[in-house]
């Protein structure tokens, strides 16, 4: 054995860390903590840029002037007390990628973050938005979504499920490095949220939804608001519908074609029949062990393979000839993660009650 080979063998899997660890340096246990593991971690990169946020929270808090350096200065000041720089906000390691970065503490984050949200979201609305859990079923589009959601926050909670792991071609379209080929999907989207915002709460379910584990996906800590569903999986695309209707959950799904979005209501509608009645009566069991290519006349009427784009159809009957599963598009699956962030967004401010299929379809509207 080379000695190159000698030296991935001893490599370990990365374990599927996505929990962030925060230090307050006011407390003197957790200033400890914090020297004692960069004395550990030699690597670790520290980036401290805590000055120019600060400058720019005083900055946003003064819309009606521009402050000069020394007025910026004497607001800082009066911000931080008799609190030295290190210890102002929270020290946030990331073990997963070897960083410590220094913040602002969750309020103030939160409203420097989010402060070109408005007035297009209240502060009203963000303090509504902030408290709620969305729930996404499927990760390869569902990360363009999980990801829209937590940059707009959206929520407070997401809770994350999918059981696959990366594979080189599904870099079409889930935004990642080749660093993470064979992680898992949930936890290469959860470790770019919480870098992008730690304090949302991030929940993974790395085997996926389950029969087993649906229930606690549903309502563990508090009942999901909305419940995404982006799975192939033809009977937790049943079951999960089921579960939300019996719960009085809404839910959202974006096909990946034609710009499709489809919304069930089942909080204001409860009656609604599944899929808006388009799912056949038929053995769940039946449904677990099915090939991509078994699926299609099932599925067929549950994703409206009617009016999917021609594309979309001559691809589905080169399942299993020219092709192992059907193509999803970048830039479709861009699209769906805005179209599902600012639909959820809708439902949970109240500003949409409508139950349907809406198509977003840009070879009809732009030519």
């Amino acid at each position: 054995m080379t000695e190159l080979e000698e030296y991935i063998k001893q490599q370990q899997k990365e374990p599927d860390n996505y929990t962030p660890v925060f230090y307050r340096l006011k407390n003197q246990q957790e200033y400890d903590a914090l020297l004692a593991l960069l004395a550990s971690k030699p690597h670790i990169q520290v980036y401290d840029q805590i000055s120019s946020q600060l400058s720019e929270l005083m900055k946003i808090r003064n819309p009606t002037k521009r402050l000069t350096p020394e007025e910026s200065e004497q607001q800082i000041n009066e911000f931080l007390g008799n609190a030295s720089l290190s210890a102002v906000g929270v020290w946030v390691y990331f073990p997963w990628s070897g960083r410590v970065v220094h913040i602002l503490d969750e309020k103030e984050f939160v409203e420097l973050r989010t402060s070109r949200n408005k007035h297009k979201i209240t502060d009203e609305e963000a303090a509504i938005l902030g408290t709620k859990k969305i729930g996404i079923i499927g990760l390869s589009v569902g990360q363009s979504i999980a990801l829209t959601l937590a940059m707009e926050r959206v929520c407070g909670e997401l809770r994350l499920a999918d059981f696959d792991e990366l594979e080189l071609s599904n870099m079409n379209r889930i935004r990642t490095g080749i660093y993470n080929l064979s992680q898992s999907k949930v936890i290469i989207a959860a470790r770019e949220i919480v870098e992008l915002d730690p304090f949302i709460k991030v929940k993974c379910y790395t085997e996926g939804a389950t029969e087993g584990n649906l229930m606690d996906f549903m309502t563990g800590n508090g009942q999901l608001d909305i419940l995404v569903e982006e799975c192939d999986g033809i009977d937790i695309k049943i079951i999960s519908r089921m579960m939300a209707k019996e719960l009085k959950i809404p839910v959202v799904m974006e096909m990946n074609d034609r710009g499709m979005l489809d919304i069930e209501r089942f909080d204001l509608e409860p009656e609604l029949p599944l899929l808006h009645g388009l799912i056949p009566d038929m053995d769940l069991a039946t449904l677990q062990h099915l090939t991509s290519e078994e699926k299609i006349p099932i599925l067929g009427p549950m994703v409206g393979m009617k009016d999917m784009s021609p594309k979309m159809k001559f691809s589905l009957s080169e399942i299993g000839k020219t092709i192992t599963t059907w193509p999803q598009l970048a830039s479709s699956v861009v699209l769906g993660g805005a179209m599902v962030a600012d639909t959820c967004r809708r439902i949970i401010l109240d500003q949409l009650r409508s139950s349907g299929r809406y198509y977003v379809d840009f070879e009809q509207l732009i030519r």
